[in-house]
């Protein structure tokens, strides 16, 4: 039978910080005498529950037990969420909070928030009650509503469509679900905004169950009963499988359904622990025939049996090794690591080491061992067993290939191919030699020598999660401080530590811009504020109010000021004179001069000073008209007519 398990099995990295976090915060109050409650469970499975109760932290599930706990206690909110209710509880109370709620639930919570405090109407894609849903609706200034299915939309007041409606989804819900019923919303005669925050550990986990199951004669969907994300995934494995199975843990399978069955899934919520989906895997998987010798007990030695031997002489190119065999065994450096090594430097007599039976009889009697092969055994299992849990791995980079990268892991190879080296594309490899990268395995076949790792998603992922903390701290307005990452002709993109921000040409300077590399270049700090949010992108100003050169111009540039400047551009009819940064005046042809003149650049070049009179302002409209004519019969003792000015 063959068992195949979901590449996204398991915690998100939502819920497995939760996790880690509930359980070091119960370790350490424990260890300091300080009480540890939790606010509804950390996650929806009740093995972990019970397992963070007996680690001491108690469950608790109202803001009067909040009231009514000790002083010197400490909350954790749950990964689900919690209401601004629950907050402000604790802050009139004093406590000590730590927050697990998933960092994705927290953009939730600031859209909601943010959009109600303006007035929308908010609708919640969701199931009713679940925990995360009800702390979406603890954040909403107006009251919202919770949509589940078509007939709760029917239900919706008529009165609401005279209104902005912004619509966000509960993480974990369908993704199939949540498209069926914003398709119903759209066709109706809202103004809505959706705001698409299912989580993408969701989507991935939901699509490749659907996939698997398509592929499989059973299916067992595991994680807790309470699990949302859980059902959603046992719904739509059924309706792909039939033999589709829902369990909590191992004690919950009945293995004789699975007698006549030649492949098997398994996918997991994203609240269930590895060692539960381990334990399943390992009960489905049957031992093979290797696995079954390395348990019998050997009576004699054999090739590819590996020895337990004890040092009893060290060359520089090879040991001498006694195995309580009839004849020693002989270990050559070549056999003793895969790279170049002065074997009087790592072994000394006496030491024990681990071998194996390459040859019996070298023809000079001498049994030839391998300690290598042992460490590539060792390595390969780990290596095995990092592939089957996901574990993140570190090794190092040996060799740049031209289709990626060679990385070592002790005396094991693992290549990373170009596309999976990074998030985006690049051109040289060379910086990465020999780095320490961490990455995950996600192709093991040892067989075919092809063990392919994967950086890029662990990259993705940590950039995701800082996405989603950035995008649950930022408001609009905020000053914040980053990186240009790239420069365009239309502005420059600045990295804000987790999401890039566009700063427009039009927001560089309250002055003219020919280009942002004029400005700007690639690695520039840069201090400005956001301007919008929209979505998943950041509009970036650098024109901040207290330097906008119009203030004061009321003063500076009143009718009959003189003033003086240089001319910037000129057109057909008249040149416009930079008077400062930020502000051109308008100079019209008919204002250069008491002559006629058929157009300025007759009389006037670029980035020629001028002296002139303001005759007209408009602080409203930002615009200036000053004269030269003007200025220049004052200077003269001449009459000026109070109507002259700007003639456009």
């Amino acid at each position: 039978m063959e068992v195949v398990l979901a590449e996204h099995a398991g915690f998100c990295f939502g819920v497995k910080r939760a996790v880690e976090t509930a359980f070091h915060a119960a370790k350490t109050g424990k260890n300091e005498g300080r009480p540890v409650f939790t606010y509804g469970s950390i996650i929806h499975n009740e093995s972990v529950a019970s397992r963070l109760v007996e680690d001491g932290a108690k469950e608790i599930n109202t803001i009067e037990e909040i009231l009514a706990l000790p002083e010197n206690a400490e909350l954790i909110i749950r990964s689900h969420g919690v209401g601004k209710d629950v907050y402000d509880a604790c802050e009139r109370k004093g406590l000590s909070l730590i927050d697990a709620t998933c960092p994705f639930v927290n953009r939730i919570h600031d859209i909601v928030a943010k959009q109600s405090q303006v007035g929308d109407v908010i609708l919640i894609i969701g199931k009713p009650g679940h925990a995360e849903v009800e702390g979406t609706i603890g954040w909403s200034k107006t009251s919202p509503f919770v949509i589940d299915s078509k007939e709760d939309i029917a239900a919706l007041p008529k009165e609401i469509s005279k209104k902005n409606i912004t619509v966000v989804a509960q993480t974990t819900y369908s993704l199939k679900k949540f498209e069926e019923l914003v398709e119903i919303l759209q066709q109706l005669d809202y103004n809505i905004t959706v705001c698409k925050t299912i989580c993408n550990a969701t989507e991935e986990r939901q699509g490749e169950a659907e996939e698997l199951a398509k592929q499989c004669d059973a299916m067992i969907v595991i994680g807790g009963k309470s699990s949302s994300n859980t059902q959603k995934l046992f719904d739509i494995c059924q309706k792909q499988c039939r033999n589709t199975y829902y369990i909590q843990t191992l004690d919950d399978l009945d293995f004789s359904v699975f007698e006549s069955t030649s492949k098997v899934g398994i996918a997991a919520g994203a609240s269930t622990p590895n060692y539960i989906i381990e334990e399943v895997l390992n009960r489905m998987s049957e031992e093979s025939f290797a696995q079954m010798l390395e348990n019998e007990q050997p009576t004699n030695i054999r090739p590819g049996q590996v020895v337990e031997g004890k040092v009893i002489q060290v060359k520089p190119d090879q040991l001498v090794v006694n195995i309580n065999y009839k004849s020693e065994g002989i270990v050559t450096a070549s056999e003793y690591s895969s790279t170049p090594v002065d074997l009087t430097t790592e072994v000394k007599e006496g030491d024990p080491i681990t071998v194996k039976v390459v040859k019996i009889n070298d023809g000079e009697g001498q049994v030839v061992l391998s300690r290598k092969r042992v460490a590539q055994e060792k390595v390969n299992k780990e290596l095995e067993e990092a592939f089957n849990n996901k574990t993140v791995l570190t090794g190092k980079v040996v060799r740049i290939l031209s289709g990626g990268l060679q990385v070592s892991v002790d005396d094991a190879r693992v290549f990373i191919p170009a596309s999976l080296v990074s998030d985006g594309f690049v051109r040289d490899f060379s910086s990465y030699m020999d780095q320490e990268i961490q990455f995950v395995i996600t192709e093991y076949n040892p067989q075919k020598h092809r063990i392919i790792g994967n950086r890029k998603q662990l990259v993705e992922a940590e950039k995701a999660e800082k996405a989603a903390e950035l995008f649950s701290n930022i408001h609009e307005g905020d000053v914040v401080e980053g990186t240009v990452k790239n420069i365009t002709n239309f502005g420059a993109f600045i990295d804000l530590g987790g999401a890039d921000g566009l700063l427009h040409i039009s927001e560089m300077s309250w002055g003219r811009v020919d280009h942002p590399d004029k400005l700007f270049k690639v690695g520039d700090h840069v201090k400005c504020f956001i301007k919008e949010i929209h979505g998943e992108k950041i509009a970036l100003s650098c024109k901040f109010d207290d330097a906008n050169p119009w203030n004061g111009a009321d003063e500076k540039y009143a009718v009959g000021k003189v003033v003086t400047g240089k001319v910037a551009r000129m057109t057909e009819f008249g040149a416009f004179v930079n008077l400062e940064p930020g502000i051109d005046a308008l100079l019209h042809v008919s204002q250069i001069s008491k002559d006629h003149i058929e157009k300025p650049s007759d009389v006037l070049k670029q980035g020629q000073e001028v002296t002139a009179e303001v005759v007209d302002l408009k602080i409203p409209e930002q615009k200036i008209s000053i004269s030269i004519k003007r200025y220049e019969a004052r200077q003269n003792g001449e009459a000026v007519a109070e109507d002259a000015g700007s003639e456009e």
